[in-house]
């Protein structure tokens, strides 16, 4: 660059913070959002029409309004702060809570309230919040892991390369060195000797291996509710798992008397009817594990629910059967769907176990699915 180039600068006196108004807005209006997502998790996560949508639901949620804060004029005949003659007595009342006081009385209020407005979010929106707090517990990597993924790693800073790879950064600070040496500490001119490109490698890594068994009661005891809260679980649990890990299987299988194995669609959609024995699920899981999922090979994951219910004589092969399980998984979860303040047949059996990979729920209200799904997959180390 000649020497009339390098001092053609433009002097601004503007307040460029006004400039930001509008990125300032838009980051408030999205922590606002991301606000009313973390505050309706759990009503959100209940909503059964975004399982019947197959995830492909808009989500409408109530966000406060983004208005500026601005003084509002009491026109009352209450004295204010600076008011009166500053002679208070013991016992007089000096402040109230700023919480909303609940009216009394059937007559229309005259106090201003919140604004609110519904926003539209994206499913995606709901799953980034709500998978931060889930992981896969306790995994490993396996001796045989044929399952890698290929990984860039920026790993190198070289003087030739593509534009769109310039190190701005390290670009800058080499012209400033190249002219403070020759007296002149500035950016201009920036020579093609002060380019700085980023240079990467493909790395290979192994993906630790999974399968999740995910087991479900479908006999006649399981009602409605009973069905669309741990439909509802299983239609998260598989969404997270196929978002967070590229090496997760996920096994259906519906019983009532007997187990076996279904599809997908089968498995959020087909209702039976009938007694339930549980053992079934866990042998049918035992049956899949030793056929195609050896535990040398692959993290083992059962998570089964049921509303409880179970034939009395079977609860001790239930038992049996977890044990075996618990042996050869990295984590065994149970929920239990139950709207009554009883202790089940089942659970009851279950409260004798003992073992740091067996976690389990009980689910009261459809909004505690939310708090299943934390509790079953829960993150190492979060309390």
């Amino acid at each position: 660059m000649s020497d009339k180039q390098q001092h053609q600068f433009i002097i601004s006196k503007e307040n460029w913070s006004l400039h930001r108004k509008g990125y300032q807005d838009q980051e408030r209006h999205r922590q606002k959002i991301d606000e009313a997502i973390k505050n309706n998790l759990p009503e959100l996560i209940s909503e059964e029409s975004i399982i019947l949508s197959k995830g492909r639901e808009v989500i409408k949620i109530p966000i406060r309004s983004l208005d500026e804060y601005k003084i509002r004029y009491n026109t009352d005949k209450s004295k204010h702060v600076g008011q009166g003659q500053g002679e208070s007595q013991v016992g007089d009342v000096v402040a109230r809570d700023g919480k909303a006081q609940q009216g009394q009385g059937k007559e229309a209020g005259k106090e201003a309230g919140k604004d609110y407005y519904e926003a539209e979010v994206r499913l995606e929106d709901v799953e980034e919040i709500l998978f931060q707090q889930l992981a896969l517990p306790n995994l490993q990597q396996k001796e045989v892991a044929n399952i890698a993924t290929n990984k860039i790693e920026f790993n190198d800073i070289r003087k030739k390369g593509l534009m769109g790879n310039i190190d701005k950064k390290r670009t800058i600070l080499t012209a400033i060195k190249r002219n403070a040496m020759k007296g002149k500490p500035a950016i201009n001119p920036i020579h093609q000797d002060d380019l700085r490109f980023k240079t990467w490698d493909e790395v290979v890594k192994p993906e630790s291996r999974a399968v999740v068994l995910a087991m479900m009661d479908t006999s006649g005891s399981m009602g409605i509710f009973e069905k669309t809260c741990a439909r509802n679980f299983f239609f998260w649990m598989t969404r997270f798992l196929r978002t967070k890990y590229s090496a997760v299987d996920i096994e259906f299988i519906a019983h009532h008397t007997e187990a076996k194995v279904v599809t997908e669609e089968e498995f959020f959609t087909k209702g039976e009817s009938g007694g339930t024995i549980c053992s079934s699920a866990y042998a049918k899981a035992l049956q899949l594990i030793n056929e195609k999922y050896p535990p040398s090979r692959y993290n083992i994951y059962p998570v089964h629910f049921s509303d409880g219910e179970n034939l009395s004589s079977d609860n001790e092969r239930c038992l049996q059967l977890i044990e075996q399980l618990m042996g050869i998984s990295s984590m065994f979860g149970y929920g239990e769907v139950n709207a009554y303040s009883r202790t089940s047949a089942l659970m009851s059996a279950y409260s004798k176990i003992e073992h740091p990979k067996f976690r389990h729920y009980i689910i009261k209200r459809k909004s505690e699915v939310y708090d299943a799904l934390k509790s079953i997959f829960k993150k190492e180390g979060v309390q």
